[in-house]
């Protein structure tokens, strides 16, 4: 089986290198050198034009930053579909809006391929671990011919239902993460100026009714999570404009669904503080320094490495 990986970036990369690591070959192709290099690290063979990576190919995976831009590399001419033989499986792993999804399980399928919208939760750490959990939208056919591939990316997989089911449960999910931690935020700085120990509130809300996911692995206190964020100044991990873009898709998909969600909506305005203070790069966890304080003025050299 031949696979096509479109997007070696934070999240494609490993998710390619661990294809070729369970015994597949994988030909990946991204417009950026780094990310070539680190994928062709990992075992992937890096084509340099989009029409070589997918020759030939039988699965497809799409790992892109906007629905826009997957429906380009799929669609336009000489893009994918181009260059992929009849019957060839596309699986995007991208988080995308919902009617984009759609129109392109529709458009995919219209010219004789197959197509799920399969994005993921996990982030760098689960892409390079193998360990996402991977949301699938489409028939439950394609699912079972994409399964061996998805089983070596993923620690859990759901089929969330049809055409764009996928990216429905996606939304909604890092939409309640938003939120989550933005209550971590005002909960863990509360608990200090209360003069408890970091360590102590943070073990007692891991068990009790207050705790997450978020708390569980970003508590925003150092020293507390040996992998939060806030030991490396907030550096890597879900960056603060991939959460406010996943939040702001859940809010039109909410618009469009009649629903009036304030608790995002304010979610959504804090992140966008933090991208005015030019932290878009920062991980999401850094909403904690809009309750403490500690956010640097615009412009100041404290956010100088954000983006």
């Amino acid at each position: 089986m031949k696979v096509a990986w479109i997007g070696l970036g934070n999240m494609g990369g490993p998710m390619a290198g661990n294809l070729v690591a369970a015994g597949y070959t994988v030909t990946g192709y991204d417009p950026s050198e780094q990310a070539q290099r680190s994928a062709a690290e990992h075992g992937v063979s890096v084509a340099t034009v989009l029409a070589e990576a997918v020759a030939g190919a039988d699965v497809v995976f799409t790992m892109l930053p906007n629905g826009r831009l997957v429906s380009s590399v799929l669609l336009d001419a000489d893009g994918v579909l181009d260059h992929l033989p009849a019957g060839a499986l596309v699986v995007d792993s991208s988080t995308i809006d919902i009617a984009t999804a759609r129109e392109l399980h529709e458009a995919v399928t219209g010219r004789g391929f197959r197509f799920l919208d399969a994005p993921v939760s996990g982030g760098v750490f689960g892409a390079a671990a193998g360990t996402l959990t991977f949301m699938v939208g489409g028939t439950g056919e394609n699912l079972e011919a994409a399964r061996p591939l998805i089983e070596v990316l993923a620690g859990r997989v759901f089929h969330a239902g049809g055409p764009g089911a996928g990216q429905s449960a996606k939304l909604a999910n890092n939409m309640m993460l938003a939120i989550n931690t933005a209550g971590l935020a005002e909960g863990a700085t509360l608990a200090d100026r209360l003069g408890l120990d970091p360590a102590v509130f943070y073990q007692i809300a891991e068990v009790s009714s207050g705790s997450s996911w978020a708390l569980k692995n970003w508590y925003p206190s150092p020293g507390v999570v040996e992998t939060a964020a806030v030991n490396h100044d907030f550096n890597g991990g879900f960056a603060v404009s991939l959460m406010r873009k996943d939040v702001g898709l859940a809010l039109e998909a909410g618009a469009g669904a009649g629903l009036d969600l304030p608790y995002a909506s304010r979610a959504l305005a804090d992140l966008d503080r933090l991208i005015e203070a030019g932290w878009s790069g920062k991980d999401t966890a850094s909403m904690v320094k809009l309750v403490d304080g500690t956010l640097p003025d615009p412009g100041s050299t404290a956010d100088a490495t954000a983006d």
